[in-house]
């Protein structure tokens, strides 16, 4: 894919749903087997079917889980300005707006705090116009901490969720903007003052970064480029705590192409993703990339036989090292799939969704306790607008 269709590609796809632009609760039940998986048997369920009215609609990224079992996330569009949503999804699935943007289109998930308020980025917005990092606290009030502002070194069209650090600070990606506006990592500390850690400067360090970081005890961070590198086709990076970039892995095609994911690390610091396309059939990979910069593809997505295709999502590792994902096309109707690939790198599909029971998920998975798994798709369900989704364990 060439790098400048790629860079675009998700920020002129919002930008078009931009110039283009009730709550129901329905359940539907698949039962799939999971050979690679111990033979699990999951069920689907549909915890929220999105109207696209003020209730939220088309959810771009996961959920998060709290305590005691509810469930928060964002929506691109609707809410009271048609702008996008906070939402939040209780035990018994019922929806509850807690914050309605305007003008700002959220498409990351959520961070938490102790004291229960949550943060995330939204892609358009603020001043500017490129995008913001807010705070949504337990009354349901909605602030900015910082809008991004593109023309002076600083970033912009933030696509991915933030992560808190030591003291309380935030820490994120913004897909363009910085210094060469090819993107940047950034932090925001307690007093909502931002501070851009570093900008990528020249293809051969990366460009694009639409995933979030990962960090380490020692305090680095790691993620994943769009585009740039060796060849183009993106990076595994590191930004060490002196705040110097290094390359990890340059992807190159039959490897892998177009990570857009966030990492997920093992304990012993090897590093888990997934990319958009290229693979041994083009429809994208689950890959592991070591501290020493090796690279395994531990699956090739085909798009075919009912498989998935396009994984946009990071993973999600359980205690046994099982990675649990979404693909955001293919599998038996072509509306994207829930998929787990084993230790051995054998991958099952665990559900593919037929648009009435969701399509298309763009979000990473969570578990609860009991290893039930959560999710949205960004459209299908009830309205065709989205869906929030538990796979429940038998």
């Amino acid at each position: 894919m060439p790098e400048q269709m790629r860079a675009g590609r998700l920020l002129s796809g919002l930008q078009q749903l931009v110039a283009n632009v009730g709550i129901a609760l329905s359940v539907g039940t698949v039962c799939v087997v999971a050979p690679a998986a111990q033979a699990q048997t999951f069920t689907l369920v549909t915890l929220h079917n999105f109207s696209g009215g003020t209730d939220g609609g088309n959810p771009a990224a996961g959920v998060v889980l709290d305590a005691a079992g509810n469930l928060y996330g964002t929506t691109v569009f609707g809410g009271i300005y048609g702008a996008g949503t906070v939402f939040a999804v209780d035990r018994r699935n019922n929806e509850k707006v807690l914050g309605s943007f305007a003008n700002s289109y959220p498409a990351s998930s959520l961070v938490s705090d102790a004291a229960g308020n949550f943060s995330g980025t939204t892609t358009f917005g603020g001043v500017p116009g490129v995008g913001t990092a807010y705070v949504v606290d337990i009354r349901g009030l909605l602030r900015q901490y910082h809008s991004f502002a593109y023309g002076r070194g600083d970033g912009a069209y933030p696509q991915a969720e933030l992560i808190r650090g030591p003291a309380g600070k935030l820490y994120g990606t913004t897909f363009r903007g910085g210094s060469s506006r090819l993107g940047t990592i950034f932090q925001i500390d307690v007093f909502n003052r931002e501070k851009v850690l570093y900008s990528f400067h020249r293809k051969n360090d990366g460009a694009y970064p639409h995933g979030g970081l990962v960090a380490d005890d020692d305090g680095n961070f790691y993620g994943t480029t769009e585009a740039g590198g060796a060849s183009g086709e993106g990076t595994v990076f590191v930004l060490t705590r002196e705040r110097k970039e290094r390359v990890l892995y340059n992807f190159g095609g039959l490897d892998g192409s177009d990570p857009q994911s966030t990492l997920v690390r093992d304990a012993v610091g090897n590093l888990f993703g997934t990319t958009v396309s290229g693979g041994a059939y083009g429809a994208g990979t689950v890959f592991m990339v070591t501290q020493s910069g090796q690279e395994t593809v531990l699956h090739n997505f085909s798009g075919t036989d009912g498989e998935g295709s396009n994984p946009t999502a990071g993973l999600l590792r359980d205690a046994s090292g099982n990675l649990y994902g979404t693909t955001e096309n293919g599998g038996a109707f072509g509306h994207g799939t829930v998929f787990v690939v084993d230790t051995a790198g054998r991958e099952t599909v665990l559900h593919s969704f037929s648009g009435g029971d969701g399509g298309h998920p763009r979000g990473a998975l969570i578990e609860d306790a009991a290893g039930n798994l959560y999710g949205t798709t960004y459209d299908g369900g009830g309205y065709g607008i989205g869906t929030v989704f538990e796979l429940i364990r038998h």
